[in-house]
């Protein structure tokens, strides 16, 4: 077997030492009133989404009374506001997830099974390999979503053709979500094809199957729902009123997922290199514009989430102008456009160093260059 020499991290541009601050002084850094949950707060934001859906699939209804040209023009922006807004949504049972919807256990799942649930996410085997994700970010052994490549695994052909480049990123965003779902894709490997839909699938323990068999329920539930409104009204306004919207908020939770990750500044670790405040930091800030609203500021205060993942959504703005000013070097941001960021983050960051401590993602035109 060759032996790989490890690179030096201290050489990279992008290294910085362990952090100099623990989590109780980067709390303390924070006031004491971003960590409260409030049911009432929490309730609004989800009413707020609950009526701008309605209200959207109200107006829907009309577009087929338009013009063709016009229908040409309604009904893809339906999708679009409609998808964004169910995003919205999406966020707000990832908030219950991680019990920062409210003080109460069984609301804050009850309310995030039932949201996931309509949004077809098995909301209990999600929430528990989110958790790990959580617990390990940014750790090649451990972390749970998008894991990179190692160098002997990346796909050369797509990293040195644009056209094929553009065309994965495609099917990221079509079959991105359903494909870490169903088969674990962008994730740790097993032994065995690990799935978030088997009670005995290698991604939980013994003692969660009966989450999963709940999570499976409400999926089922869902589906039923879905099944009888298909049949009910026709399976063409279904696709049109559903199916399109509900393709846009898979499409915007991998897009917001991979660019929180994902960045030439974010290293992975291995071994005892990785430490929680050291994966937690491993992560990027991103202005999306108007979309910080609409995805309550999921894209803008990550950082503060990975850190402190029980405070609220609405407090994380200004728990991340704190935490900036005493990260200082160690705070990640990014202002440009997303979709300019998501395209040079896609052609640059194909894989990783199979050994090492600290690595950072590499293409092969830095090869080709050195």
């Amino acid at each position: 077997m060759k032996f790989i020499k490890p690179e030096d991290p201290s050489l990279n541009p992008n290294y910085l030492p362990p952090p100099p601050f623990t989590i109780q002084e980067l709390r303390n850094a924070i006031p004491a009133h971003c960590f409260q949950r409030s049911l009432f707060k929490s309730s609004l934001y989800l009413v707020v989404d609950l009526l701008l859906v309605a209200v959207f699939f109200y107006l829907a209804t009309y577009i087929d009374y338009a013009p063709f040209w016009l229908r040409c023009i309604l009904w893809p922006l339906y999708w679009f506001v409609q998808g964004a807004v169910g995003t919205g949504l999406w966020v707000i049972g990832h908030e219950c997830g991680h019990q920062s919807f409210c003080d109460s256990k069984d609301i804050n799942n009850g309310v995030g099974f039932v949201v996931h649930s309509l949004l077809l996410v098995p909301y209990h085997a999600w929430r528990i390999t989110h958790s790990q994700h959580h617990k390990a970010n940014c750790h090649m052994e451990r972390d749970q979503v998008f894991v990179p490549t190692v160098k002997e695994k990346a796909n050369d052909l797509f990293n040195d053709t644009p056209i094929l480049n553009f065309l994965q990123l495609l099917m990221m965003w079509i079959v991105g979500w359903p494909g870490y779902l169903i088969f674990n894709v962008a994730s740790q490997e097993h032994s065995r094809r690990a799935n978030h839909f088997e009670p005995s699938s290698p991604l939980f323990k013994e003692k969660q199957r009966d989450f999963i068999v709940w999570s499976d329920i409400g999926l089922l539930a869902a589906i039923g729902l879905y099944a009888l409104l298909s049949y009910t009204f026709g399976f063409t306004l279904w696709v049109k009123y559903f199916f399109i919207p509900y393709l846009w908020v898979n499409m915007w939770l991998v897009t917001i997922t991979y660019l929180q990750h994902t960045d030439a500044r974010v290293p992975h670790y291995r071994g005892e290199e990785w430490t929680f405040i050291r994966g937690a930091l491993a992560t990027v800030d991103r202005d999306w514009g108007i979309f910080n609203h609409v995805f309550h500021h999921i894209g803008d205060s990550h950082v503060a989430h990975h850190l402190f993942s029980t405070m609220p959504h609405y407090h994380a703005i200004e728990a991340t102008k704190h935490l900036k000013t005493f990260l200082g070097k160690y705070y990640l941001y990014e202002s440009e456009n997303i979709f300019v960021s998501l395209w040079k983050n896609w052609n640059y960051c194909h894989y990783v160093e199979p050994s090492g401590n600290i690595v950072w993602w590499k293409n092969n035109a830095m090869l080709k260059n050195k």
